[in-house]
Formats: structure tokens, C-alpha cells, sequence
């Protein structure tokens, strides 16, 4: 079944791939109103009862073709300066001449009632003028369509409809009690929209509230460094131009000054020896306690006292954590440290054959389909990096092709698990942080490949974040 948000993800990224919002609303209202006189005939008199937002816009459009064979009227739960999105606007205009105000109708007067209240938002309450609406249509005793789905569905109060009319998949939650009979219309959403991730994935992202404290919108802990020193840096500065309110680095005692001296941002803790041992256990987890979400890995070494100490670590984490580079060497001895983790593992094609025990293949289908069953059988969020990333929770898969060749240097996959850790601290769940970040982390690359071409640093991608998260949330909010 498909999440209520996942609608808006595949509108957005339909209209990203050239597929207009307009022709996917006409598509949805020639559908419904196809459906209605194909299940119910011509010569009816129907009321589109429409609200504000872009199943209203549907509703618009399925009166438009149910005019030309019915007596149709359009009725307005609110006034039309009220009408909040443009297509819905633009597919008013064209029936304001057969529309009124709902105050006051009585819905038995109609043949049928056609219900484009609410559509597919992530309301909790519904609020007046809708109460009173529903209730007047439940109790009118007239035939009720749904278009895409009963409003109010989810909330103590929905329309109860004998046919829903939806689109693309169906919806969560609906069933035959709630929504009648449905009827699953095509209304032209591009394949390549559902397969791939892509700017509608931002829906998810959550925007910091304007009384937002220090800490609210995350605190990240990096554990990493040691032979390495840029590699926790990089994801940590990552992480902050990801929207991360706080991030601690700790590392072991080599590593700690070049660490600290890369930015005043980071804030570092030094721990006991030169690199990552059992000893430093303890420390590491109380810094777990203050932290939302925990990233291992970045430039920690492949020593056995670290692998053994990385396992511990995972083993005893009770926050969400990425786990990446070095530190997918040390769970891939025992993998079942994993167990009942909330968790992202980033590899490329040469960890993921470690990990896993076998290659990756090269085919994509193929690739989707392996990187699938992995992610069930390790019960992990799997970000596997390629020129094509696949991300999958191990029952959905969905692919990204942001990024280019210029990203192949090094540093770059440091920069993607700081975006996913500063994701899941802001308790985005490790699939969607995973999907968000793929694109961002590609995106990001393909502007720093625009403005400097191949010969980008990581440095480069990462203070090309803020443009792609600001154009992307633009087309959002």
C-alpha cells in the first residue's frame, strides 16, 4: 500500500521528470468521472463537493467532464480565494460558473455526491467547515464517490463513500469498509518517478520550527579517526551543512588536534590511545547518551582491537547509527550485532561483497534485487554507492542517479554518511534519511561538477549542499 506522503513525493518528482501537475490532475478527474458514468450512467445529478487543496483541483477537473452528459454542481466547502495550490486554481476557472457555496444544500436533492474534500494530506483532526460537511454527506443516504481517498480517512471522521476512485496504487489504510469499492485508475505517473529518487523525497526532511533551541534539530556523534583525519571531519562538516545542530568527533589521541584544528565547528573529544580500542567503550557511550544519532567508521583503521571495539559499540547502541567505511569491515566478522539496530550501512561494490559474501553484480536489475534481499536478511537500511545507488529496507528499493564521475575522489562517501547521521538525529526514519541523502550527496556533486568540473574536492560538494537543499525544499514548502 502507499503512504499518504508518498503521493506528494511521486507528484513532485513526476513534475521534476517533465510530467506537469495540470496533466496529472486532468488525467485523475477524466478518470473519475470516466469511472462514474461507465459504473452509474449519464443524466444524473451530481454535486463535486471540493475543499482547498489539490484533490480539490481533481474535483474541478471531474466535474469539467462529467458536465458534458450530467447536471453538475460544483460545491465550495470554502470561498475560491481560498484555493490554495495554483493547478487547483487554474482547474477552478473553468467551472466557477457552475459552483456555489455547500452552505446549506441538501445532499439527498443529488443522484450523487461526489467527495474531493480532503484527498491524501497527513491531517490529524478534521476541523470545520469539514466536520459538519462529512456528516451532512454520511447522512444524505446518496451514492458518495471518493477521489483517491475518503477524506478524513485515518481520523475520527471520514466520509464514508459506496466507491473510491484512486490512483497510482492504493492508499495505506484503505480497505472496502472504509472506502467502498475501489477502482485503481492510472493517471499517468512516469515509471522512472516510482523507481528513482528525486527532489519529491524532500517532503520528509524535516524544516526547523522558527523557536527552535541549540540541540532540537540534532546532535550527531562521529566515531572515527585515527590512521585518518579528514574522513571524520569531512562527514561531520557534512553533516552541518545537512542541518545538524551539534556534532562531536570522537577520536583517538593521534588524531584529535588535526581534527579539532579543521574547524571550530566540530566538537572533539580525545580518547585514550592512538587508535580505537575496548577501552574507550565506555567513554564512547556516554557521549551515545547525549547524541540523537551515532556515525562509525569514517577513517577508524582496520586494526583488530578497533574492528573489536566497532563491534561492541553497534552491539550496545540504542540510537539510530550509520555505520560506514571501516567500520563495515569490523560488523561483517558478526553480523548479528545488527540485531534490532535502526540502522544505515553505506558500502561501495567492495564492502558490500564482504559484508554479504558475495559480488555485487553489475546489471542493475540485478543489483536492486540483491541489494534487496540483503537488506532483508541483515533487517538494516542498505545505501549501496555506485554510479547508480540502490537504497533498500529489504521490502521497498529505490535507485539514484545524482552524482557523476567527478565524485569518484576521495572523501566524497564521508560527506554522504555525515548527510544520512545528520538526517536520522532528526528523527527521519533510516530509509527515507538514506533515500534524502543519496540525492542530496549526487546533487550537490553534479553542482560542484557544473561550477568546477571534474576536478572537485569533497570540500567542494559539501559547500554545494545548502543550494540543493534550498532549491529542493523551495518546491516543497
Amino acid at each position: 500500500m502507499l503512504p499518504f506522503l508518498e503521493v506528494r513525493v511521486l507528484d513532485i518528482n513526476s513534475e521534476h521528470l517533465g510530467v506537469p501537475i495540470d496533466a496529472l490532475m486532468e488525467n485523475a478527474g477524466e478518470a473519475v468521472a470516466e469511472t462514474i458514468m461507465n459504473e452509474l450512467g449519464t443524466g444524473k445529478k451530481i454535486a463535486v463537493v471540493c475543499g482547498v487543496g489539490n484533490n480539490a483541483g481533481d474535483g474541478f477537473v471531474t466535474a469539467r467532464n462529467l458536465m458534458r452528459h450530467n447536471d453538475v454542481t460544483v460545491l465550495l466547502a470554502n470561498p475560491p480565494a481560498e484555493i490554495r495550490t495554483d493547478a487547483a486554481k487554474r482547474a477552478f476557472e473553468k467551472v466557477k460558473h457552475i459552483s456555489s457555496s455547500s452552505v446549506g444544500v441538501n445532499f439527498s436533492n443529488f443522484d450523487i455526491v461526489v467527495d474531493a474534500l480532503l484527498g491524501t494530506g497527513t491531517i490529524k483532526e478534521v476541523r470545520e467547515p469539514y466536520r459538519t460537511l462529512i456528516n451532512r454527506i454520511n447522512d444524505s443516504g446518496t451514492y458518495v464517490v471518493s477521489i483517491d481517498v475518503p477524506s478524513g480517512l485515518g481520523t475520527d471522521i471520514q466520509v464514508k463513500p459506496d466507491l473510491t476512485v484512486t490512483f497510482t496504487g492504493i492508499k495505506e489504510g484503505m480497505n472496502e469498509d472504509n472506502s467502498g469499492r475501489i477502482v485503481l485508475q492510472d493517471i499517468g505517473i512516469p515509471a522512472d518517478a516510482k523507481r528513482f529518487i528525486g527532489p519529491g523525497e524532500l517532503i520528509y526532511y524535516p524544516v526547523r520550527r522558527p523557536d527552535s533551541h541549540k540541540g532540537e534539530s540534532g546532535r550527531l556523534l562521529i566515531v572515527g579517526g585515527g590512521p585518518f583525519t579528514g574522513a571524520p571531519a569531512l562527514a561531520g562538516l557534512a553533516a552541518y551543512r545537512m542541518g545538524v545542530d551539534l556534532v562531536n568527533i570522537a577520536t583517538p589521541w593521534m588524531s584529535y588536534a588535526p581534527i579539532a584544528s579543521y574547524s571550530p565547528n566540530l566538537v572533539v573529544h580525545r580518547l585514550s590511545g592512538d587508535v580505537l580500542n575496548l577501552s574507550d567503550v565506555p567513554c564512547i557511550m556516554e557521549l551515545v547518551k547525549a547524541s540523537d544519532a551515532l556515525l562509525i567508521g569514517p577513517g577508524l583503521g582496520r586494526g583488530p582491537s578497533t574492528q573489536e571495539a566497532v563491534r561492541k559499540i553497534v552491539e550496545d547502541c540504542e540510537i539510530p547509527l550509520v555505520i560506514d567505511a571501516d567500520a563495515i569491515m569490523a560488523i561483517s566478522r558478526d553480523v548479528t550485532v545488527l540485531e534490532g539496530k535502526r540502522c544505515v550501512i553505506t558500502p561501495h561494490a567492495r564492502e558490500y561483497a564482504v559484508l554479504m559474501g558475495r559480488t555485487l553484480p553489475k546489471d542493475i536489475d540485478a543489483r536492486q534485487l540483491d541489494v534487496t534481499e540483503a537488506a532483508r536478511e541483515l533487517g538494516v537500511v542498505l545505501l549501496v554507492k555506485g554510479m547508480i545507488d540502490v537504497v533498500s529496507d529489504g521490502s521497498w528499493t529505490k535507485l539514484n542517479r545524482t552524482g557523476n564521475a567527478g565524485m569518484s575522489v576521495g572523501g566524497t562517501g564521508d560527506v554522504l554518511a555525515g548527510e544520512v547521521g545528520a538526517l536520522l538525529t532528526k528523527h527521519v526514519s533510516p530509509f527515507n534519511a538514506a533515500r534524502i541523502a543519496a540525492y542530496i550527496n549526487g546533487a550537490a556533486g553534479d553542482l560542484a561538477s557544473d561550477k568546477i568540473g571534474y576536478s572537485l574536492m569533497a570540500t567542494d560538494v559539501i559547500e554545494c549542499i545548502p543550494d540543493v537543499l534550498r532549491r529542493g525544499l523551495k518546491k516543497i514548502h
